[in-house]
This record gives C-alpha cells, structure tokens and sequence, in this order.
C-alpha cells in the first residue's frame, strides 16, 4: 500500500504546526528561472536540478528547494520582520538507482528578523526539536560562520583566502587546498610543470605557441590566470600554529558546551573568529532559555559543508542513522543580500522531510 497519504497527513500537521507558530503561508513556482537562481545553490544541487529550457522564458528548472525563491519573494515585497511556511514538492536527479526518491515532499519554516539573530536560530531549533520529540531522529548543531571567519582570518593572501572561501562547501577541495597553501602537500605535478614553463617565456609566447585558441576564455584571461600562478608560487606558506588551528577547527565535535569553552581556548591565537564565537555563546544561551540541554547537545563545526552552499553561519540537522536527514537548516544571511540587490536582512530557516519522518516513525 502506498504511504502517500500518510506523508501527505504528515506534512499538513507540520505545515500547521509552523501556523500554528506564526508563519504566514507561501507558495513558490514549480517551474523556475534557472539562469539567476541555479548559481545559488550548492554544487550537488546544481548537478541534481532538472533544468529544461522555455521557448520565452529561456533556461527553467524544476523547484529544487523552497528557500531560495522564498527569500527572492521576500527581499522583493516582504515586511520586517517575517515569518513564512510552504509545503510543496522538490525536484532533485539521484545519481544512483536505490530508495531515494527524485520527487518528494518538503515543509518549512523560515524566519526574517534583525532584532535578535540568536534568538532568531533558538526559536527555529527549539520549534523543530518539539515537532520531532519522541522519534529516533537525533540533533546536531554545527556554525560554518566560525570556519569563514577563521580563513579571513589567516595572515595570508586575498587570493588565497577567497580560494579557501569558495571551496568551505567542497571539504575534500578545501582540504587540498589547505594542505598545499600550509606547505603540508607538494605542488600538484601538472601546476609544476606550468610553472616551470611559464618561468622561461612569457605567457603570450606559451599562448601563441599552443596553436589556434579554443573554448570561451580570451587571451587577456588566460594571461591574466598565468599571472596569478605565479604570484601563488611566490606566496610563503601559512604559519604552521595558523594552519593547525584551521586543521583543529575542521575536526572539532564535541557537546555545544565543551565546544564553546575550546573555541574560547583557542580565540587569543586567532582572534578573527571572536565575533563568530561571540555569536555561537550568545545562540547557546537562548537555546537553554528554551529548554535545550545544550550541555548534551552535540556540535560539528563543519556541520552542514556538502548541503547548500547558501548557508554562512548556524547550521542543524536531526538524523536517524540509515535514512536521509529527516530535518534540516541554517541561517543564510548572504543569500538575502544577494537577492535583495543591496539590501539584507538576517535570516534563518529550515526544513523537514515528511516521507523520511514516517519511515521513522514505522
């Protein structure tokens, strides 16, 4: 028997829970532009969207995720502050046969507020936490906010550092590049061996002598990225007590509590993650004023790094080993600038699976 209308039962109790909690209900299309919005998402997203193209519209895409175009609505007619709910279908391409579904069902809860961030991700937290007591499905907390204040930290390079920042949502990437950037792993062959031949000619000789020009890039660029090269080359390594803080940080699991008192351990040798770590105490504290034993509550700091790559700060999710996150969420407060064309405003949200929420509860 199909378990629809028991996932569909499941999402209108969560989808009047969030009313229930003072979110206003919104809808967001099936079918969206993909040009502007797709860039938005992570890279598993992007290679998992079901994009098509429109006669008059150009490139569309099935609805991948709510959030996105919820906060386009928002930055574009919203009030401040706000909160917002949907239910609807998503559209996500699996890579591999098996039980995950391409289509499926996603209730959310998003909250729009710049009186009280922390606040802001205790209320969300504690709100999903009450929705999933009694199952299986366990917490975690993570703060992606802590690791990008940390690489802006780093006394090395901007372009070094924005390197690092674009790759905080692609670990393995991001921890190749902190190997060669600190001096523990080689210089990639095929990178020496440009190296090397751009050390004995200029990069318009090496360009002319490659034969007729192909793909998009124009000359200037690639002179232009030859030139980066070798300014890279010449960058003396990050200090070795920096990179081991990074390396510390990227490791670092622990109960909310312990966490907080090693981040404030830590804090003196690299002070650019103060305000970040400020942040976290501060969200600590409204966690516990809402009942949660944050002394118990389990935190990863990179929690959150191979979902969407809109999240910048406080991440959650609620597992049950097996079976996909039955919840999860972030604050994304970058997002909102980058779609309110200027303007921002803090911002938080998350979502719950109702089909992962029933087989939990069977």
């Amino acid at each position: 028997m199909s378990q629809k209308p028991a996932i569909r039962a499941e999402g209108a109790r969560l989808f009047a829970a969030f009313q229930a909690a003072g979110a206003v209900p919104v809808e967001a299309g099936i079918l969206l532009p993909a040009e502007t919005l797709l860039d938005l998402y992570g890279e598993d997203i992007r290679a998992r969207a079901y994009v098509t193209t429109d006669p008059l519209q150009g490139e569309m895409m099935l609805r991948p995720d709510f959030t996105v175009p919820v906060v386009q609505a928002h930055m574009a007619h919203g009030a401040d502050p706000a909160r917002y709910c949907y239910l609807g279908e998503v559209f996500r391409k699996q890579e591999h046969l098996g039980n995950r579904p391409s289509e499926y069902l996603q209730v959310g809860f998003e909250v729009f507020d710049r009186a009280a961030p922390a606040e802001a991700d205790a209320e969300v937290f504690a709100l999903f936490a009450g929705l999933l007591a009694g199952t299986r499905a366990q917490p975690v907390m993570g703060d992606i906010g802590i690791l990008m204040a940390a690489v802006q930290g780093l006394d090395t390079t901007a372009r070094r550092k924005a390197a690092l920042l674009r790759h905080v949502w692609r670990p393995g990437r991001f921890r190749q590049l902190l190997d060669r950037f600190s001096g523990r792993a080689a210089v990639p062959a095929a990178r020496a061996a440009l190296l090397e031949r751009l050390a004995t000619g200029s990069p318009q000789a090496l360009i002319a002598a490659a034969g007729p020009m192909i793909g998009l890039r124009a000359e200037a660029d690639i002179a232009e990225r030859a030139a980066a090269l070798i300014e890279d080359a010449g960058t003396r390594a990050i200090a070795a007590p920096e990179a081991a803080l990074l390396y510390d940080l990227l490791g670092l699991q622990a109960p909310a509590e312990a966490a907080l008192a090693h981040l404030r351990g830590i804090t003196f040798m690299l002070p650019a993650i103060a305000p970040a770590v400020d942040n976290f105490a501060a969200r600590l504290e409204a966690l516990r004023a809402r009942g949660v034993d944050v002394a118990r509550l389990p935190f990863q700091a990179g929690l959150g790094r191979t979902t969407m790559e809109y999240y910048d700060g406080f991440t959650f999710s609620f597992e049950v080993e097996g079976l996909p996150a039955v919840a999860s969420g972030g604050r994304y407060d970058a997002l909102t600038a980058v779609l309110g064309q200027g303007r921002s405003i803090p911002a938080v949200g998350g979502v719950i699976r109702p089909e992962v929420l029933v087989q939990v509860r069977a």
